[in-house]
């Protein structure tokens, strides 16, 4: 991998000028570069609108900040307007593209009070070519306090949208199509909120980027609107957020696009948080054996033997990590409670961890550690430090189940101490992400997903389930679903089992899981047992995990997808179907000129069963991929000569 000895210094920024213009009473618009996504903000700041292609997507919805401890901002009227655009590319590293564009025209608004104290208040405002955002700023030494926030979506119309209500905390609940009209006023939905405007021919998702210093936030319906509700501290009193000198809130973003997997390509989140400084190039994306998914519920016990097991089957597949998860520590009990007993900087009796990362250094293989966040928050320099000085790659931190402000802090803290002690991290337990991977790329991976760990647990991954994903919860960052179960069984023969669980998917779709769903760290889920000589595991040992180009080619929510991933000159096409069987024609046109050896992994006649082809292809070609009902098929598409 290139390293970039400093990432920010190698953007190309070829327009970034600010300039104060003149004010124009009456509605502020601020237009994309190519004029397709519009966002209009009435001059006294007290509601937005967005169009896209000249279609309004979002009316008439209000704005404002409602503060705690001080009097409420009275009528607003706008004092200055500066505009910018941006138009530069960013390098990125272990990601889903090698490069991102960001590309908009902005402008700050300065609105002030016409009463006394004549406060001021600035929405900064952004327009891309696939989306808007704005956030609020208090430029003050004085605290500021919020209740919350008056912003609120108002859909065009009343909208289908996919959703998913927040859960305790672990943001793993399944989505399901509703209309505005029909969400309940008593239920937090978590974002995205991914809706089809009414006409058909516009798709947008709502959500929130760059959480730095301020808090999380669901959205609640309030009459046709989507109200943000911000996350506050538990049994903390008072505010929702506090801050001891001035205010800088996260983005409140909209994705758009033409169709709904258009929005997968985006990156609108990542863009709207700060690229990262220093030397990121020791980030390595891979795949890693994991333990806990073909164990018991309770996690495997700690044992040399099983450890070493796991790293052998790393090293033959050429896999270059193995994460030990709960259960390896000092005093540590059954997965998952932070037990007082327990201490992650000793392993438990019988493990030798600095012994046994040397075992799987000498095979070419890293290895990551689960820790609970309970017991890393309160020693996290001396139980990292530990880390780092054993040799271990990355931590997976689990059960935060929080989004207020203590806890995006945590986040915050975390990622800068992983990445100035060159470890991976992968958080658990996690809310959704906001782009917190764009400034620091160790941070390569996320739950905050109803992933495959919940195939041992209940019958909630359903293939529709699967196919929902994509469209949702993939738009705002990568998400450690943890594929790779291999025994697979047909939906009506699927059954609930703790220990060496089913996955009702073909053994098709379990391939092309690791191209449709993103991730720069992908475990390998099932045990080595159950891959040594079965159909497929060629693929899952030659797939990337991280790529230089991504493009959606067809499908629809719930229903199915196809898409396709570039790494290097080779191409990977992964197609997924739900409930029905189906025949995915796949047009080749996005390949450039020349001739591709094409390698087919698609459905058989059992739900095990893959059937390997090859044929040479070229762009003007078109593959035939047979899918099963909840099936799937995966193509490399490599240059040949022949």
């Amino acid at each position: 991998m290139k390293t970039h000895k400093s990432l920010s210094a190698a953007i190309v920024a070829l327009c970034c000028a600010a300039a104060t213009a003149p004010v124009i009473a009456g509605e502020q618009t601020v237009a994309s570069p190519s004029g397709d996504a519009v966002i209009r903000i009435e001059d006294d700041g007290s509601n937005f609108s967005v169009r896209w292609r000249g279609e309004t997507v979002v009316a008439a919805s209000p704005l404002g900040l409602e503060l705690d401890g001080a009097p409420a901002f009275g009528t607003l009227a706008l004092e200055r307007r500066e505009d910018t655009e941006i138009d530069r590319k960013i390098p990125l590293i272990a990601t889903k593209a090698s490069v991102a564009h960001d590309h908009y025209r902005g402008a700050t608004l300065t609105f002030r009070e016409t009463g006394a104290p004549a406060r001021r208040l600035a929405i900064d405002v952004r327009a891309y070519d696939d989306g808007v955002a704005f956030r609020y700023r208090i430029d003050t030494t004085q605290p500021v306090q919020l209740r919350g926030e008056r912003t609120a979506f108002v859909p065009a119309g009343d909208p289908s949208c996919l959703v998913t209500p927040r859960d305790y905390g672990a943001h793993e609940m399944p989505f399901e199509r509703l209309r505005i009209s029909q969400l309940k006023e008593d239920v937090a939905y978590d974002v995205p909120v991914v809706c089809a405007a009414p006409s058909g021919r516009a798709h947008y998702a709502i959500t929130q980027a760059h959480l730095q210093g301020y808090t999380g936030a669901s959205l609640r319906r309030e009459g046709a609107g989507l109200r943000v509700h911000l996350s506050a501290v538990p049994k903390r009193q008072g505010p929702a957020y506090t801050s001891p000198s001035g205010l800088t809130t996260a983005w409140r973003a909209i994705l758009l696009g033409d169709r709904a997997g258009e929005l997968i390509e985006s990156h609108l989140v990542g863009n709207l948080n700060p690229p990262p400084e220093g030397d990121f190039g020791w980030v390595r994306p891979g795949k890693a054996a994991w333990d806990w998914w073909s164990g018991p519920l309770e996690g495997v016990k700690p044992d040399l033997a099983t450890y070493k097991r796991f790293i052998d089957f790393a090293a033959e597949s050429d896999f270059p990590y193995y994460l030990i998860d709960a259960g390896w520590s000092w005093g540590a009990g059954p997965c998952c409670d932070p037990l007082p007993t327990t201490d992650i900087t000793r392993a438990a009796e019988g493990i030798d961890m600095p012994a046994l990362v040397r075992y799987a250094a000498d095979k070419g293989v890293g290895l990551l550690l689960w820790v609970h966040w309970e017991h890393l928050g309160p020693r996290m320099d001396e139980v990292l430090d530990t880390y780092a000085r054993w040799g271990i790659k990355g931590v997976k931190v689990d059960f935060m189940n929080r989004d207020d402000q203590d806890m995006v802090a945590f986040y915050q803290r975390l990622a800068a101490a992983t990445a100035k002690r060159h470890l991976l991290l992968d958080m658990h337990g996690a809310y959704v992400p906001a782009g917190l991977q764009r400034t620091y790329p160790n941070y390569i991976t996320q739950e905050g997903v109803l992933g495959a760990e919940w195939n041992k647990m209940d019958k909630r991954i359903t293939p529709q389930h699967n196919l929902m994903l994509p469209y949702t919860r993939m738009l705002t960052g990568p998400m450690d679903y943890t594929p790779g179960g291999f025994r697979n069984v047909a939906p009506h023969e699927f059954e609930v089992r703790a220990s060496m669980p089913l996955t009702r998917t073909t053994r098709g779709q379990a391939l092309a899981m690791y191209v449709v769903y993103d991730s720069p760290l992908q475990m390998v889920s099932d045990a080595p047992e159950a891959y040594r000589d079965a159909a497929g595991f060629e693929f899952i040992k030659r797939v990337p995990t991280a790529w230089d180009e991504t493009q959606f080619l067809s499908g629809e929510p719930g229903r199915d997808i196809v898409l396709a991933r570039r790494s290097g000159t080779a191409w990977y096409i992964g197609a997924m179907t739900a409930d029905e069987g189906r025949t995915a024609r796949v047009a080749l046109q996005f390949l450039p000129t020349g001739r591709y050896r094409a390698t087919v992994w698609q459905d058989g006649k059992a739900p095990n069963e893959v059937l390997r082809s090859e044929r040479i292809v070229t762009a003007r070609d078109v593959l035939d991929l047979l899918l099963s009902p909840a099936g799937g098929a995966a193509v490399i598409l490599e240059p040949t000569d022949q």
